[in-house]
Parts: structure tokens; C-alpha cells; sequence
């Protein structure tokens, strides 16, 4: 053994340096047949749902878009006019069940279906990319997509759980691709 302080050669078994008196520590004997094990690594909660919640979000603005354009169709059809048609759906010569003012509320779905759609697809490609933006507009969204039962609920409260903690803003920054 050897003295720490002064590095005097020590004998085994003694707990003092005979020459500078600093008090001797035995080494550590090391186990190279037994390696340790890995320590865990611990990844941020938005760094870990970031990309799921982009796919999701990719994925909500597709079935919103789809399911829009399916709920105009079936409207159209069962307001008696039937599918098809030259201008449809801004037809506005004979109104759904004879009202005028609910023709022109089909325009209206139409405009809010695509805004809307088109939203969550935003979301959903600003996560992915991470852009500095994309975590303000997926909380916004977010909030504004609760109003939407089932998966709208779900996908807000989800987002909302990853993205509007005051940590979370610093997680996606440090993440964020600012270029």
C-alpha cells in the first residue's frame, strides 16, 4: 500500500503513515469479472411523447378532414337533393328542407372542417420537425380541439399534459430546431 498524502510505501494492516502520520485508507479492491450495471437514463416527458403526439396530431387532422367531407356528403344526400350536383356543395338554389338559411350553412362546415383539418395537420408536422412555434400552436389547438368528443377530448387533454407545464416550455426549447 502506499500513503496517500505523501506516498510513502505502508505496510498492510496499519492505519497511520509512519512517516507523515496522515491516516492510510485502504484502496477499493475492483471487480473486473463483474461490470456494473447500466444506470438508467432518464428522458424528459416531452422529449419521450413528442413524436407520438405529432403522429397523433397528423393522424386526428386526417380523420377530421375525412370525416367532414363524409358528414357533407350524407347531409347533402339526405336534405333530398341527393349526391352529386353541378356547384355542389355551395348549391344554394333550393335550401335543406326548404330553408334557405341552412343551404348556406353547408358552406360554413365546409370552411370550418378544412380550417380545422388543416390545424391539426400543423400541429402535428410542427412537432415532428420541432419548429420554436409548434408548442404554442399545438396548446392552442390543443384547448380548442376539447370541444370535439372522444378522440378531440383525448387528444387535447394529452397534449395539454405534455405541453403546458412551465418545464415543458424549457424541455421543447432545448429540443426545438431553430433553423
Amino acid at each position: 500500500m502506499v500513503c496517500q498524502a505523501c506516498g510513502a510505501s505502508v505496510v498492510d494492516g496499519v492505519y497511520f503513515c509512519s512517516k507523515c502520520g496522515a491516516q492510510v485508507i485502504a484502496a477499493q479492491p475492483t471487480y473486473a469479472a463483474y461490470p456494473q450495471p447500466p444506470v438508467p437514463v432518464l428522458v424528459p416527458r416531452v422529449q419521450r411523447h413528442l413524436q407520438t403526439l405529432g403522429v397523433l396530431w397528423c393522424a386526428f387532422g386526417a380523420y377530421r378532414f375525412i370525416s367532414g367531407l363524409m358528414g357533407m356528403f350524407f347531409l347533402h344526400a339526405f336534405a333530398g337533393r341527393g349526391f352529386g350536383g353541378y356547384d355542389w356543395p355551395f348549391n344554394h338554389s333550393h335550401g335543406i328542407f326548404g330553408q334557405p338559411w341552412m343551404a348556406s350553412l353547408l358552406p360554413v362546415i365546409a370552411v370550418y372542417t378544412v380550417v380545422m383539418a388543416g390545424l391539426a395537420l400543423l400541429v402535428g408536422y410542427s412537432l415532428l420537425t420541432r419548429r420554436p412555434w409548434g408548442r404554442t400552436l399545438a396548446i392552442v389547438v390543443g384547448i380548442l380541439s376539447l370541444l370535439k368528443p372522444f378522440f378531440g377530448t383525448a387528444l387535447g387533454i394529452y397534449t395539454l399534459w405534455v405541453l403546458a407545464p412551465g418545464a415543458s416550455g424549457l424541455e421543447y426549447d432545448a429540443i426545438a430546431d431553430r433553423t
